[in-house]
C-alpha cells in the first residue's frame, strides 16, 4: 500500500528512482551526484540532503560541499547527526523547528561567488528525517539527512512519512558501500 504522502503513481516513480540509485552507488558515483538523486527521489532541494562521515570520533559534512570545512560535529555531543550515529537509530520529525537544536549549520551560506543566487537564502529546518549509515560490520560509518526548509511547516512543503523513511534508510544501504564513505578517503 502506498503512503498517503507519495501515491500510487509517485510510489512506482520511486521504485524506479531507487532502482536508479542503486546502478550509481555500483559506478562509485561523486556524493554530488548521488546526493542529488537522493533529493529528486524525495522531492527536496539539493540543499536540503546532508552526507555526514565519521572521522576520528566525529562526524564532517561529505555533502554538502560547502559544508565541509564548517567544522566537525562530536559524536559525543547533541546535534542529531550526532545522536542518530550513537543511537543507531532513525529520526523522523515534521514539527523540527520546534524542537530545540544547535542551528550552527543551517546558517552557513552554501555555493560560491559574492553574488547570490535566486532561492540560495538559508531557511531553517522544519522537517528533517536522520538515518545511520552503517558498514557490514555494523560499525556506523556516517550518517543521512533530508530536510524540508521554509519559513514556517506549510512553506516547507509535505510531511515526510514512514515511506519516505525506508526510502532513506535503503539509500544509506547503498552509502555504505561507497568509497567515500571510508573514514579518511579522498573527496
Amino acid at each position: 500500500m502506498a503512503s498517503a504522502g507519495i501515491g500510487t503513481a509517485g510510489a512506482q516513480l520511486a521504485k524506479s528512482m531507487m532502482a536508479e540509485l542503486e546502478r550509481m552507488g555500483s559506478e562509485s558515483p561523486t556524493p554530488e551526484a548521488i546526493c542529488g538523486k537522493v533529493a529528486r527521489i524525495l522531492r527536496v532541494n539539493r540543499n536540503e540532503v546532508a552526507l555526514l562521515r565519521v572521522e576520528k570520533n566525529c562526524l564532517r559534512f561529505i555533502f554538502p560541499a560547502g559544508l565541509r570545512a564548517a567544522g566537525l560535529l562530536p559524536l559525543s555531543g547533541s546535534a542529531v547527526a550526532a545522536r542518530t550515529a550513537s543511537t543507531r537509530s532513525p529520526l523522523l520529525s515534521n514539527s523540527f523547528a520546534r524542537v530545540r537544536h544547535a542551528s550552527l549549520f543551517e546558517s552557513v551560506k552554501l555555493g560560491g561567488g559574492d553574488v547570490e543566487e535566486p532561492g540560495s537564502r538559508q531557511l531553517p529546518i522544519q522537517k528533517i528525517m536522520s538515518v545511520p549509515i552503517a558498514g557490514a560490520d555494523g560499525r556506523v560509518m556516517g550518517v543521512v539527512q533530508v530536510s524540508r526548509k521554509g519559513l514556517d511547516p506549510t512553506l516547507a512543503g509535505a510531511d515526510f512519512t514512514n515511506d519516505d523513511l525506508k526510502i532513506l534508510e535503503k539509500a544509506a544501504q547503498i552509502f555504505a558501500g561507497l568509497p567515500f564513505m571510508q573514514e579518511g578517503a579522498e573527496l
